[in-house]
């Protein structure tokens, strides 16, 4: 069992801060800080440079820990958190990824809280320093609190969209 969840902890760690690293630098097919930028900007959300170093950093600190499983709640809320501003975005699309949909983004929120609740396993940093296990309540407080924290983001940071302009009723300029 602790081989399943270390191999799951690196793949879902690693892609999540490998994303991370995409918003923030050209590294790993990024378009740099601009690029990322202009990606948050293209999507609806303010602060321009802030949002993306914020949101690569996020990503990047997130899944570093779960990739070495330190502080585990604490990394699957932040990555829970990320890839629920991620969904947001995607969810005009549908499901399917194909479609640029939220498949993604919801299997790393959902493999986030599996890794929460079950605990990073017996080789990880939070075995090595005796902080597991966790109680089970800590994988419920990261999933409402890396949801709460996505959904506020969203609230907080998106512009609604501009109004479409109306057309001039017949008969009148």
């Amino acid at each position: 069992m602790d081989t399943g969840i270390l191999i799951l902890r690196l793949l879902v760690g690693l892609l999540v801060a490998g994303h991370g690293v995409q918003k923030i630098s050209s590294h790993l097919g990024g378009k740099g800080l601009e690029g990322g930028t202009e990606e948050f900007r293209a999507d609806g959300f303010r602060g321009g440079a802030l949002t993306a170093l914020t949101a690569g950093g996020g990503q990047i600190g997130s899944g570093l820990l779960l990739a070495v499983g330190l502080l585990t709640p604490l990394a699957a809320t932040g990555a829970i958190g990320v890839m629920t501003v991620a969904l947001t975005v995607k969810w005009r699309h549908g499901l399917w990824v194909q479609n640029d949909g939220y498949e993604y983004p919801l299997v790393l929120i959902g493999t986030a809280a599996a890794l929460a609740a079950t605990g990073p396993g017996a080789w990880s940093l939070d075995a090595a320093l005796g902080l597991t296990p966790y109680p089970l309540w800590w994988a419920a407080l990261a999933l409402v609190a890396g949801l709460g924290s996505g959904l506020l983001t969203r609230l907080v940071l998106h512009r609604p969209a501009p109004a479409a302009p109306h057309a001039a009723a017949p008969g009148r300029r």
